[in-house]
């Protein structure tokens, strides 16, 4: 019994004559780590900011940009991280040995990710958007400007200024409406008149609106038509076309004018109305 108990007061004395170092050991190697994180972050930024002036000297999108930049930043964290664990000792292979052994969990646990990477990477490949264009995704109707296309989500920015994030494998493999992808936008407006009213001078009357308006597009058609029979009005559909940035200023501003018209030529925009008659017994 004495004997185990004086290798335990030897071991104990070995172990207390080089804590010290071991202690100054793992604190440098902690200095060391934090040092070479920084320095790495910092040559993260340079490299990031070489292949960003590369790109821009190319004319590539600014969506292909935004994609490859936050794709460049991941991966370079990555390999920064093990170099970082492979100074304390950590052997990468064991590393990459164990990731493979829990492979399945872990591409079941990732898997929305992945979907969402090789959706942003469609995105870039078949253009069905870029940054700056105006969608409106059907299966949640969210919509507004595309402000950036990143690996994993795309951001919408709205007209009153909120944020909507989306993830691309949802833009992906959904059905997307493109507003601003083409040149020009067509206006559509129903305006409901009474029965009793000149149909013929309240169709002359609105296609001298938009005949009028200076920013609806003289290269397109420009329409009057009866719409619909309605039950208490005959609305008249208005049709020209504005160039995007025009389109929702012409279209309010058309709107007002419709109004203004009719009212000065005596057309009624009628209330809607319920006729009820009443059976005598």
């Amino acid at each position: 019994m004495r004997e185990i108990v004086d290798l335990y007061a030897v071991g104990l004395k070995d172990f207390m004559d080089t804590l010290p170092e071991k202690v100054w050991s793992l604190g440098a190697r902690i200095l060391f780590a934090i040092v070479f994180f920084l320095i790495g972050v910092q040559l993260i930024k340079l490299i990031r900011k070489i292949i960003n002036k590369s790109m821009k000297k190319a004319n590539a999108e600014v969506g292909v940009m935004q994609f490859i930049d936050s794709f460049v930043k991941a991966a370079l964290y990555v390999v920064l991280i093990f170099m970082i664990a492979a100074s304390f000792g950590v052997d990468a292979a064991s590393i990459v040995a164990l990731l493979g052994s829990a492979g399945v969990a872990i591409g079941l646990a990732v898997q929305g990710s992945l979907s969402n990477l090789a959706g942003g990477v469609l995105i870039l490949l078949l253009k069905p958007f870029k940054v700056g264009d105006y969608i409106m995704e059907s299966t949640t109707g969210k919509e507004g400007i595309v402000s950036e296309i990143q690996i994993f989500y795309t951001k919408l920015l709205t007209v009153d200024n909120k944020v909507i994030v989306l993830p691309n494998g949802n833009l992906a493999n959904n059905t997307i409406t493109n507003v601003t992808s083409c040149k020009c936008r067509r206006m559509d407006l129903v305006v409901g008149i009474s029965y009793a009213s000149d149909l013929k001078r309240a169709k002359k009357v609105l296609q001298e609106v938009i005949d009028k308006d200076e920013k609806a597009l003289k290269d397109k058609e420009k329409l009057v038509f009866v719409d619909e029979l309605a039950s208490s009005s005959v609305n008249l559909g208005v049709r020209c076309w504005f160039d995007n940035d025009d389109f929702w200023e012409g279209k309010w501003r058309i709107t007002e004018n419709c109004k203004y018209a009719l009212d000065a030529a005596g057309i009624a925009i009628p209330f809607q109305q319920i006729d009820v008659h009443v059976k005598e017994k």
